[in-house]
């Protein structure tokens, strides 16, 4: 095989461009593209294969193999060569195929006198569509010029098949039973609520119209206009012209940092100077990317792919002059397989009633904006966007992970009576928003809110929480490839707290590790990251991590009220260490003579069980503590909350669990060192009354619990609630929340 040049690259995409477009049927046309690629790439073989429903390839065309194996040869994902490599959408190029251990002889494809192989996937709107491979006699090598000449004729290839619809959507995707009938999808909940409307198809993928460009230059050009006119439209959200973004600011800015990527446009500008239009470069350096990041085994890095697709697509939609989202009915239910930011800011949120995804997390950027815009989401529905129709009615219980598609009108008229009940209810929170949060007899508890974005913020008066009682720092970095300096962290804490005006905010440092798992971490897995190398142990043992951001905390906070607090400390030792390294920032920052905080509070997470028992020294040392009961709680009882196999085999409302939150407040209150609760525990309403009889006053918890929380304990007198709770105290019950849900019952306590 000859090593190609640009020119030969741009003629041969042209000659494949005037084929495909051509007349006649199909399977002529193809027969003559793969003659054409061999001949043009001196291979013996080129062949085609194309994925059928049922995830199998299907030998489609071939040249220099026997015409016999055409329809005939099919391998399932994951079987052989050509399967392996659409089964992980990543090259091969092998010398000598035949050694290969996942090498599959099919007899009738009269293979046996070819020895080299090189595979490409081919990738169509950031799917596997087939396999495009070429072979040769000799055993022979091949260069990464030769892969990615094949990469980007696999690419033309299978825009040019899609366009002519070589196979057929319905092909593909067989829909099961009557598509009349009521359908229940299920999913899993990313936010909670029920929605009611008519489906929307969110179709972000652009056709790509004109494949091959014989002037370079002219879509150099074209490309650096674009990328201007989309760096317009992100400053334009991030500046907040349209009133809801306003608070996007954190999200949109690492939107932007894509924008400005050099690897990216690079690698744009190489694909038209292979011979593709700006469009078709795009696509390419799309499906590149995001073939490289869906190997990756971090789930963090994984979830940027939401922003890539975003930016590519309005990218491609500047480009096409087109608009990325159609006008909403009044009561739409937006269906798609995953979704970007920007992309769910593009349409009118006062009229989505709910989103439904074939993929999603919920750390994606597009949950996020959802959470904080109430819209409900069920994600990981597998099929929905081949099962869902344009304008079908769907009912989308988000309480419960379901989709369901055309509901008798019974059904229908029960959940609309449900999503009115909610209206009223959160109209009935709404009118208590000004009220203190206040026991009928005289006790007061502080609400506080969980956030880690900057969206987080307008909760802050919405809610009319008295602060933040823990912000959680980590959040807004985990999708950056490195950790931002010191300059970038000051300015989005100086912005955390102008957002607060004045209400406290407490800081928690870095948690990162775990479930959680950052640039810092990305290669190095372990067994059970849960209670690995995470959290504190990772900033302490590498120092100028934590020194930084304490440096970025201090100086963000000149004139007002700094509160750090540390995460996963199992040690009195620990937290010597971690508030060493914040004395000697705040002498440095002395000693520079710049302002300092009007006052530095220094606290700690208790969420490891070994602190339970240096508790008398460390309460000492700390102003504050706040009891992480999520990591708490799973570390007691030996169950990871994220395994659904054993995460029910405890409950919060548990003796054990109970006699151990009791003890904490007691010790502190004895102390006279003030404790709250940040974890799941906070926000629901029966915890939440277990809490405040146990003795906590301070309650941190998501937006969304603030309002039923609020309005249980002015329902409530806590001299009857106590003596109850004291006695539990002392059962031998697996749980007691039953017996508290029948004593709430009795004295018609309102839960939510």
């Amino acid at each position: 095989m000859t090593t190609f040049s640009g020119g030969d690259l741009r003629r041969m995409l042209s000659r494949l461009r005037d084929v495909m477009a051509g007349g006649g049927e199909v399977q002529g046309r193809l027969d003559k593209v793969v003659k054409l690629i061999a001949k043009d790439l001196k291979a013996d073989v080129c062949s085609c294969y194309v994925m059928r429903a049922g995830e199998v390839l299907e030998l489609f065309a071939t040249y220099g193999l026997s015409q016999r194996a055409v329809h005939l040869t099919r391998l399932r994902v994951g079987e052989g060569l050509v399967g392996e490599v659409a089964a992980h959408a990543r090259a091969l190029a092998l010398a000598d195929a035949w050694s290969h251990p996942l090498f599959v002889y099919r007899p009738e494809t009269g293979e046996d006198f070819f020895r080299s192989l090189m595979a490409v996937p081919m990738i169509q709107a950031g799917r596997v569509v087939g396999v495009l491979v070429v072979q040769t006699r000799e055993d022979r090598p091949f260069n990464d010029w030769e892969l990615e000449t094949l990469e980007t004729v696999a690419m033309v290839i299978a825009e040019l098949m899609a366009a002519a619809q070589v196979v057929k959507r319905e092909e593909l995707f067989q829909a099961e039973g009557n598509a009349l009938l009521p359908v229940r999808l299920t999913g899993v909940t990313l936010n909670p609520g029920v929605g009611i409307g008519v489906a929307v198809m969110h179709k972000p993928h652009v056709r790509i119209g004109r494949l091959v460009s014989d002037d370079p230059k002219a879509e150099l050009a074209r490309l650096h206009k674009a990328l201007n006119t989309l760096r317009k439209e992100v400053d334009t959200l991030i500046g907040g012209a349209r009133g809801e973004a306003a608070g996007f600011g954190d999200i949109l800015e690492v939107y932007r940092m894509f924008a400005d990527d050099r690897g990216w446009i690079n690698r744009i500008s190489e694909a038209i100077a292979s011979g593709l239009t700006t469009e078709a470069a795009v696509q390419k350096a799309h499906d590149d990317t995001s073939i490289r990041m869906q190997q990756l085994s971090d789930p963090i890095f994984r979830e940027r792919l939401q922003d890539l697709d975003d930016l590519s697509n309005r990218l491609l939609n500047i480009l096409n002059g087109g608009s990325l989202s159609p006008e909403l009915p009044e009561n739409a239910i937006l269906v798609c397989r995953s979704l970007g930011p920007t992309e769910l800011l593009e349409y009118d949120t006062m009229k989505l009633k709910g989103l439904v995804m074939e993929e999603g997390s919920p750390t994606m950027h597009a949950t996020v904006v959802a959470k904080t815009l109430d819209i409900p989401v069920v994600a990981q529905v597998k099929g929905a966007h081949s099962r869902i129709d344009a304008f079908d009615q769907i009912v989308l219980d988000a309480n419960v992970g379901q989709v369901i598609l055309r509901p008798a009108d019974e059904l229908l008229d029960l959940y609309s009576s449900t999503v009115e009940a909610h209206a009223q209810q959160v109209a009935a929170y709404a009118a208590i928003r000004e009220l203190p949060a206040v026991t009928e007899d005289g006790i007061a508890i502080s609400l506080c809110l969980n956030a880690g974005f900057l969206i987080d913020m307008q909760n802050l008066f919405e809610t009319n929480a008295d602060g933040i009682g823990l912000y959680r720092t980590e959040m807004p970095f985990l999708s950056l490839p490195s950790f931002p300096d010191v300059g970038t962290q000051q300015s989005f804490y100086a912005q955390v707290f102008a957002k607060a005006a004045g209400k406290s905010v407490t800081f928690r440092t870095l948690d990162v590790g775990g479930d959680k798992i950052a640039a810092a971490s990305a290669n190095m897995p372990e067994d059970n990251p849960a209670l690995g190398w995470r959290s504190i142990r990772l900033t302490l043992d590498r120092p100028a991590l934590l020194r930084q951001q304490l440096r970025a905390l201090i100086r963000s906070a000149a004139g007002q009220n700094l509160r750090v607090m540390f995460p996963m400390i199992a040690s009195v030792a620990e937290f010597d260490a971690a508030r060493r390294l914040l004395d000697i920032e705040l002498e440095c920052h002395a000693d520079r003579h710049e302002e300092m905080p009007a006052s530095v509070k220094v606290g700690t997470m208790l969420e490891v069980p070994s602190l339970l028992w240096q508790l008398d020294k460390l309460l000492k040392r700390v102003d504050f503590i706040s009891v992480g009961t999520n990591d708490l709680l799973q570390f007691i009882f030996a169950a990871d909350r994220g395994n659904t196999r054993v995460a029910s085999r405890y409950d919060a409302l548990s003796p054990a669990a109970l006699r151990i939150l009791r003890m904490v407040v007691e010790e502190c209150e004895e102390s006279g060192v003030d404790v709250s609760v940040c974890g799941e525990m906070a926000g629901q309403p029966l915890d939440a009354l277990v809490l405040i009889a146990l003795g906590y006053r301070t309650l941190s918890m998501s937006a969304s619990g603030v309002g039923p929380v609020r309005a249980m304990i002015r329902g409530v007198r806590l001299s009857e609630i106590e003596p109850f709770v004291a006695q539990l105290l002392n059962s031998t019950e697996a749980s007691v929340r039953e017996r508290l849900r029948a004593f709430v019952r009795d004295r018609n306590i309102l839960l939510g």
